[in-house]
């Protein structure tokens, strides 16, 4: 122990912020104070790419890479988009009130509104689709030993802390994901808890439209009709997390009711897809959304004159929708051309681009987070070649997978400019004069 403690003063004392870019240093600190705990512990690291070392750097290069830059594309998320002038006219002119009260009327109108486009009773504005979920499944789910069945790859297991447990206490029950993001019914069955005092009750179903870990994967409405046939047999509740919900209604070409009508409840996200600063809508029965709103409360949700976001969802729902179609043609365009440039780098299916996203496959082999630098960093050549400096942002979601999402900020022109970028970092690497293993 006296020989780490020396070595992590060394470290301190040769990683000097004048020597080093602040976020290199924050994240190598990171990197190194896990590593001392592990040898202590006698366990293995963790990759660094769960420590924060890669997110770190990756931030810190950014900032001064986008300074050079004549083409931003920001492809890591659609969550990244800035308030349309609309949105911001809108939040100045906005009446609010004490929503708590339930005195707020812009986010009355806002609530109406989304619940008649689901057909459902009611609605309710949350300050995010995790704590969406959460109050949904705790609505569903209110007894103890209580049980849901949900997917592997479901965002509800992956990404939301496990929240519906340790907060919750709700039980969780997975089966597995199919590539195209359904589950396997039969499955599913043989999941549900027969009456018995060992086990747990399974009270809900949740499924996902359109699919986070899937790519973007659009759900068919006869595999919806199909678990709500399931749930009624076994006298269930089914829950949809549709955060992208309005890109699974565009990409299927159905009436948000077509939807509704398949479900007990509904999280929808308004700063996602549809461009909106902050906010979900819980929809359901007026009887769920009378529980929704005590649970919003317990959990701290309770916003009091919020009508200024509520403003942004109303236009997010006048003005984000009907563009909708333009994200999902910007990505099948992306897809599409990096199949056809035919490079041994770079690969994508065009076949399985249903909505805003891309699954970009990397040679296996190559250092997944040079590729990523060498996306946003600028080479020699590179505007003569593209006639402008490009800086792609993009996140690896895989050990060779990027994902690439399209929103409101990214036009066709900058999916023909990323195509040109990514050709040029691909015949560099295939001719030898870039090496992204080399990348530190």
């Amino acid at each position: 122990m006296h020989a780490l403690n020396k070595m992590s003063a060394l470290l301190m004392a040769i990683l000097q912020p004048s020597c080093c870019h602040p976020a290199l240093l924050q994240g190598l600190v990171r990197g190194h104070v896990t590593l001392v705990k592990c040898l202590v512990a006698k366990r293995p690291p963790r990759p660094l790419t769960r420590i924060g070392l890669y997110r770190s750097y990756y931030l810190g290069i950014k900032e001064t890479a986008e300074k050079e830059a004549d083409c931003v594309v920001d492809f890591r998320s659609d969550t990244v988009t800035k308030p349309m002038p609309e949105m911001r006219q809108a939040m100045f002119e906005a009446e609010v009130g004490d929503d708590v009260m339930e005195e707020d009327p812009t986010i009355n109108k806002l609530q109406e509104r989304v619940a008649k486009m689901f057909g459902k009773e009611a609605a309710l504005l949350v300050p995010s689709g995790t704590m969406g979920n959460l109050i949904c499944v705790m609505c569903h789910c209110q007894g103890r030993a209580e049980e849901v069945i949900l997917g592997d790859e479901s965002h509800i297991i992956l990404y939301e802390q496990g929240s519906i447990a340790t907060v919750g206490g709700v039980h969780t029950r997975q089966v597995r994901n199919l590539p195209d993001g359904r589950l396997d019914l039969k499955e599913v069955e043989s999941k549900i808890r027969k009456k018995d005092d060992h086990h747990p009750t399974t009270r809900v179903i949740c499924i996902e439209n359109t699919h986070n870990n899937k790519g973007g994967r659009v759900v068919p409405l006869s595999f919806m009709k199909e678990v709500r046939e399931l749930a009624d047999k076994h006298k269930l509740k089914v829950h949809l997390d549709g955060a992208r919900v309005m890109n699974a209604a565009r990409a299927l070409n159905v009436d948000p009711k077509e939807i509704g009508q398949l479900v007990d409840s509904i999280s929808m996200c308004l700063s996602k897809g549809l461009a909106a600063p902050v906010g979900s809508l819980v929809v359901g029965s007026q009887d769920f959304i009378t529980r929704a709103r005590r649970i919003r409360k317990g959990l701290g949700g309770g916003m009091r004159q919020a009508g200024v976001l509520a403003a942004c969802g109303l236009v997010a729902l006048d003005k984000s929708i009907p563009r909708l179609h333009e994200d999902h043609e910007n990505a099948y365009k992306l897809a599409s051309g990096l199949k056809e440039m035919g490079s041994s780098i770079f690969t994508a299916d065009p076949s399985i681009t249903d909505s805003n996203m891309v699954r970009i496959h990397v040679k296996e082999g190559l250092n997944l987070m040079g590729i990523v630098k060498s996306l946003m960093a600028f080479h020699e050549g590179e505007k003569d070649t593209i006639g402008c400096k490009v800086h792609i942002k993009i996140f690896p979601v895989g050990p060779a997978v990027l994902r690439a999402v399209t929103h409101y900020h990214i036009s066709s022109d900058d999916i023909d400019k990323s195509l040109q970028k990514f050709k040029f970092v691909s015949d560099m690497i295939e001719s030898g004069k870039l090496d992204v293993n080399s990348f530190n």
